[in-house]
C-alpha cells in the first residue's frame, strides 16, 4: 500500500510502498491518546514511528531499528522528542 510519511533523513513528505506485517511492526493498541505511540515499523534501514491520531503522519528516523529501541513505546517517543 502507498503510505504518505515524514522523513528526518531528507526533511520532507515522502510517498512510499509499505506492508505493515507482524514481522516488522509492533502495534501498541492499548493507546488511547493522540500524543501515544500507536505502532513502530522497521522500514527501509529506520524506524517508522506512528501516533495515535488520524492525520499524523507517520515519521521516519533514519538508522535505528525497533530491536535497537528495544520494541518500546516509551523509547520510540523519547526518540521522537530528540527530532522536534
Amino acid at each position: 500500500m502507498q503510505v504518505t510519511i515524514y522523513s528526518t533523513l531528507k526533511w520532507r513528505l515522502q510517498t512510499v510502498e509499505l506492508e505493515f506485517t507482524d514481522e516488522n511492526t509492533t502495534w501498541f493498541d492499548n493507546r488511547i491518546d493522540t500524543e501515544d505511540i500507536h505502532k513502530i515499523t522497521d522500514f527501509d534501514g529506520g524506524l517508522l514511528i506512528q501516533h495515535n491520531c488520524f492525520g499524523c503522519y507517520p515519521i521516519l528516523i533514519d538508522g535505528v531499528t525497533r530491536a535497537d529501541i528495544n520494541y518500546s513505546h516509551r523509547k520510540a517517543k523519547e526518540l521522537l522528542a530528540s527530532y522536534r
